[in-house]
């Protein structure tokens, strides 16, 4: 027993380190992808609002070209100047604008003045109107290779570096492509993988460990925005978090173990309790009378299984049935109840052949036949017929199998009468119930109580009666406590019933008081 009992606690001790470890494990994985999650999202908004912001700015650099379209009567004159001068220096972006005639630049005004930035042939000419010069040795001036727009008549020469707002990069590299081409990377020495190679939105490179973004948009021109983040700018940001979170877990798996174990040990310790109680004959045996409710008479009681411990600790039967059910000890307290019944009660139930004592079986009763052979030698041994023992199976006990059934079927055919007992808190249908040739049903307290409720006849317990009453099944209701309880459920045609309202449970020489007034 002891080995059995040590195998069993390490067993579930190592289950507990290994499922904790998992869970660690797991909340680490979580916390690292929401980590990761939240910085790739954090990423892709960057090169959006990087991308929405330069072509903003071009979309207002075309517009600018328009109105000085518009406005420019008299060319290169002190005021036409004057004006590209203020335009020209009005935007950061901008370094000059200038004023052409055909394919000749004739003047110009902001940083670069005069005519003397002229580039030759234009990179692209679109069909909008608008002519381009990308960035290059042609477009160089003070170092700085710049983009040239023309619209119409004028001109605006741009600084790449100014339409990449640095202020947003928080260690991140961004780079700026115009007709897939590049104008600009910060900083200026970043290297960037081909833009062909990248997919839009986010891209982890291993090899390199950069997270990196791209966004594309062209409501003038084809933009693409490439925002890159080295892995170490995101170690630095959320180091500290899993950190803690890997303390947190540490912390947490020894009160997990602890926890556990605690658990394991008492749940073990009252398992072996209990089995060496049913061994020792320690459980008592209490009856619940079920009477005629409409006269009053006994006709028979629940058995009902109570456990007090050496130490004199009433352990309630929602604990220790399922124990008794884990510990696969549900037959062997079944046999020492039926003990129980026989030995005190045995000598009323040959006096009274009518009554009858309800014994609860569990599905482990249904997986062989070894309590309904020691039922069929005890009742025999005792001198009674097998009336005298009615069995309940409560709804969830019930499997759907045929040799549950073949079970059932053999022990009506030896006189026993079934119940099904805690009938409703399940899912059975009417011809499931059907297939077990069961004798009768008890209407679960849940149901009964709810005969307080005004809607009492929308209630499920309607539908629960009618469908007894279909398969002509004895209906029991359980749990009456008032006597308007009882005038509803005979009017309903529900004759028998227990519960407070006729007698709580009784020891046995108090049961044998209680039939001998009310028989």
């Amino acid at each position: 027993m002891l080995a059995r009992r040590e195998k069993i606690f390490f067993g579930i001790l190592a289950i507990t380190v290994l499922g904790a470890l998992t869970l660690s494990l797991l909340l680490g994985w979580y916390i690292w992808r929401e980590s990761v999650g939240t910085e790739e999202q954090r990423l892709q908004q960057l090169s959006q609002r990087l991308g929405e912001e330069t072509e903003h700015a071009i979309i207002d650099a075309r517009n600018l070209l328009e109105t000085l379209n518009e406005q420019a009567t008299d060319p290169c004159n002190t005021a036409h100047l004057a004006m590209m001068q203020d335009v020209a220096v009005a935007r950061p972006y901008i370094r000059a604008i200038g004023y052409w005639r055909a394919a000749k630049r004739l003047c110009g005004a902001g940083f670069i003045q005069g005519i003397s930035f002229t580039p030759p042939k234009a990179s692209r000419i679109y069909n909008s109107g608008v002519i381009a010069w990308w960035p290059s040795e042609a477009t160089e001036v003070g170092g700085v290779q710049l983009f040239l727009m023309r619209f119409g008549h004028h001109d605006v020469v741009i600084d790449p570096r100014l339409l990449l707002n640095v202020d947003l990069l928080k260690g991140q590299m961004a780079g700026l492509w115009v007709e897939r081409l590049p104008m600009i990377t910060t900083p200026a020495n970043a290297i960037f993988p081909p833009l062909e190679s990248l997919k839009q939105g986010m891209t982890v490179n291993q090899s390199t460990e950069q997270m990196i973004s791209r966004f594309s948009l062209g409501t003038l021109l084809p933009i693409d925005i490439v925002a890159i983040q080295p892995m170490s700018e995101f170690w630095k940001r959320y180091l500290p978090t899993l950190i803690t979170a890997g303390i947190l877990a540490l912390l947490l798996i020894p009160l997990w173990v602890f926890a556990v174990v605690r658990y394991s040990r008492q749940h073990l310790s009252l398992a072996a309790e209990l089995r060496d109680a049913i061994t020792r004959n320690k459980l008592r045996v209490n009856y619940q009378p079920i009477v005629d409710m409409s006269t009053g008479r006994c006709l028979g009681a629940e058995s009902l299984a109570r456990w007090t411990r050496d130490n004199g600790e009433v352990v309630g039967p929602d604990i220790f049935i399922p124990i008794a059910e884990e510990a696969e000890l549900a037959t062997d307290l079944a046999r020492a109840m039926l003990q129980g019944i026989l030995h005190e009660l045995g000598d009323l139930l040959k006096q009274c052949p009518d009554l009858s004592i309800n014994l609860n079986l569990s599905a482990q009763d249904f997986q062989s036949d070894r309590l309904f052979v020691h039922l069929e030698t005890e009742l025999k041994s005792a001198g009674l017929a097998t009336s005298a023992i009615k069995l309940e199976i409560t709804e969830r006990a019930l499997v759907d199998s045929d040799t549950a059934r073949q079970q059932i079927r053999t022990l009506r055919q030896r006189g026993h009468l079934v119940a099904i007992d805690d009938f409703g808190t399940g899912y059975s249908s009417l011809s499931y119930l059907e297939s077990f040739e069961l004798d009768a049903l008890k209407i679960d307290k849940s149901f009964v109580d709810a005969i307080e409720n005004q809607a009492v006849t929308s209630s499920v317990i309607v539908h629960v009666i009618e469908m007894a009453k279909s398969l002509k099944l004895d209906i029991i209701a359980e749990g009456v406590e008032c006597d308007h309880q009882v005038d509803w459920l005979l009017s309903q045609g529900v004759r028998l019933g227990q519960g407070y309202l006729f007698s709580r449970p009784l020891t046995a020489r108090q049961f044998i008081n209680f039939h001998q007034k009310y028989s």
